[in-house]
């Protein structure tokens, strides 16, 4: 009878051993908890947030009223060129260098053939509409094409921007890159005739037929030697009109015009025109271009109206504008948001490489999408996913 009912210290210490396990189960939890919210709110395991992505350039943008104003002034511009290069094309305002020559000079005796400038085989009247006129119908014609076509279409309509002048007049891309494009190579035209006549009423250089026209009368010039120099060049009997042209040489205007719209033409067709159906059609006309403007100065040569080096100097006058309002002023022939849209890209060249905006991987995105879960469910959901270290003891008989 005594082994049956239980005694006071028995209960007592199985009384014990449940409150003791308890206070264990509490207390592991409770490490357990303390522990996962450490390594949760860890600065290791929380994805580090991206630093903030610099500040934009600065954008200057233009009101209607300064517009109108750059408007105003690039017309001024150009009506001033236009005014320069006429007084010193069409007036005597300008008065040319006279230079000396040597007695019978054989560089100086060429013949005058085939006479006056506009029995020549290329007359200066017709160079110049074709100068002016061939790039002018081409750029407008190749503008026209591209706007017309859908592949292109898309392209241009990304790099022009169309432009609210006031409340009735709007510039669409294609009328703004046709004024862009034919005012840029007006202006370098004019631009290339002031140069020339400038450098030949500075040096005054005597053309292949300069003695053949002047006549010199050596009777009070004391020219008793060929290799004497004659200082006073005032000694010409022939006409003062044909005289003052025979000193006009350096540098040789018919090539630097030629070479100028051929070149600038070049560029036009090379950057803009993409034709994928015909791959000589492109270079076959830049050649062609540039082969006739060669050929211009070859003709100048031959008819002894200029030097070779009165050419050269106006084939590389000519090239020298051209490239550099193709390149520098209309970018080659690029639109004006695409210009910015590279400078904006190249502004970050100069910045450290820790001021770069942080670029996260899907990995690192799945793993902070994980650990805002894991924070959300906090430790009611910890107790699924842990498993109890501590398991309750199986009763026996006596409980």
């Amino acid at each position: 009878m005594e082994t049956c009912l239980p005694s006071a210290t028995s209960a007592g210490g199985e009384f014990d051993f449940k409150l003791r396990t308890g206070q264990l189960k509490t207390e592991s939890r409770r490490r357990a908890f303390t522990a996962l919210d450490i390594q949760l709110t860890s600065p290791s395991f929380l994805p580090s947030p991206p630093p903030p992505p610099p500040p934009p350039p600065p954008l200057v943008q233009l009101s209607l009223l300064s517009r109108s104003d750059m408007f105003f002034f690039q017309l001024v511009i150009m009506s001033g060129t236009v005014l320069l290069a006429y007084y010193m094309e069409c007036t005597d305002l300008f008065s040319v260098h006279v230079q000396g020559f040597f007695c019978n000079d054989a560089e100086l005796m060429k013949p005058y053939y085939p006479g006056t400038e506009e029995s020549s085989f290329i007359p200066p009247l017709i160079l110049y509409c074709v100068v002016a006129a061939a790039p002018t119908a081409i750029i407008f014609i190749g503008e026209v094409s591209m706007y017309v076509m859908k592949s292109t279409r898309e392209a241009l309509l990304a790099q022009e921007k169309t432009i609210v002048t006031g409340d009735c007049c709007y510039l669409n891309p294609l009328i703004r890159r046709i004024i862009r494009f034919i005012g840029v190579f007006a202006f370098g035209l004019f631009a290339t005739d002031i140069f020339v006549n400038a450098g030949q009423v500075v040096t005054g250089g005597l053309s292949p037929y300069f003695l053949s026209v002047c006549k010199p009368n050596y009777t009070g010039s004391e020219c008793r030697f060929n290799h004497q120099f004659i200082v006073n060049g005032n000694i010409c009997t022939g006409s003062p009109a044909v005289v003052e042209t025979a000193r006009r040489s350096f540098p040789s205007k018919d090539a630097s015009l030629s070479v100028y719209s051929a070149v600038y033409l070049t560029m036009y067709i090379t950057s803009t025109i993409k034709t994928k159906s015909s791959r000589l059609a492109k270079p076959v006309l830049c050649l062609g271009t540039l082969c006739s403007a060669f050929l211009t100065g070859l003709n100048r040569v031959s008819e002894y109206r200029n030097h070779c080096s009165d050419v050269v100097a106006g084939f590389i006058l000519g090239s020298a504008v051209a490239l550099f309002l193709g390149i520098c002023v209309v970018n080659n022939f690029k639109g004006v948001h695409s210009v910015a849209a590279k400078q904006k890209t190249e502004d970050y060249r100069g910045l450290p490489l820790m001021t770069f905006p942080r670029v996260e991987s899907p990995l690192e995105t799945l793993s902070a999408q994980r650990s805002g879960e894991l924070l959300s469910r906090g430790r009611f959901n910890f107790q699924e996913s842990v498993k109890d270290p501590f398991p309750k003891p199986t009763r026996g008989f006596g409980s």
